[in-house]
């Protein structure tokens, strides 16, 4: 088994368990304030997991200007992204529609790696950008309601 699977299952399962309590919250707090206290969190949580790693001996944390810069710049989109959730489900938004709009930004992120990053685009990678493309337009039809 790699070393990054178990990452890779706590990476899958948070943001999974984001939306079901976003989906939980967005009718009893407003999408600003809701936005507020989930990135207020979570910057707390990472100050704590900081602290950890400060006092358990283990630093190793580093920056760089552009480190900074590029953090910020992904700061700001889950910032915008957790108001973006907060109205979806304030609106109606269906918890089981998240699949997909995450599928969305998938083929994004996939786009990007092949285009800026040139990683390969196999036949396969490029079929799971279009499907996940296609989930999102599904979303459009009256069934997606």
């Amino acid at each position: 088994m790699s070393a990054w699977f178990w990452y890779a299952v706590g990476a899958a399962v948070f943001p999974g368990a984001h939306q079901i309590f976003t989906k939980l919250a967005a009718d009893k707090i407003s999408d600003g304030l809701g936005g507020f206290v989930v990135e207020a969190s979570a910057a707390l949580t990472i100050l704590l997991y900081l602290a950890w790693l400060r006092f358990g001996g283990t630093w190793n944390q580093t920056s760089s200007a552009p480190g900074v810069f590029w953090s910020v710049l992904t700061g700001i989109c889950v910032g915008v992204g957790t108001i973006f959730f907060f109205v979806l489900f304030q609106k109606g938004g269906p918890l089981s529609a998240v699949p997909m709009i995450l599928a969305g930004g998938a083929a994004l992120m996939a786009v990007a790696g092949i285009v800026f990053f040139k990683e390969p685009a196999s036949a396969l990678r490029l079929l799971g950008i279009v499907l996940a493309l296609a989930g999102l337009i599904l979303l459009r039809s009256p069934a997606g309601n």
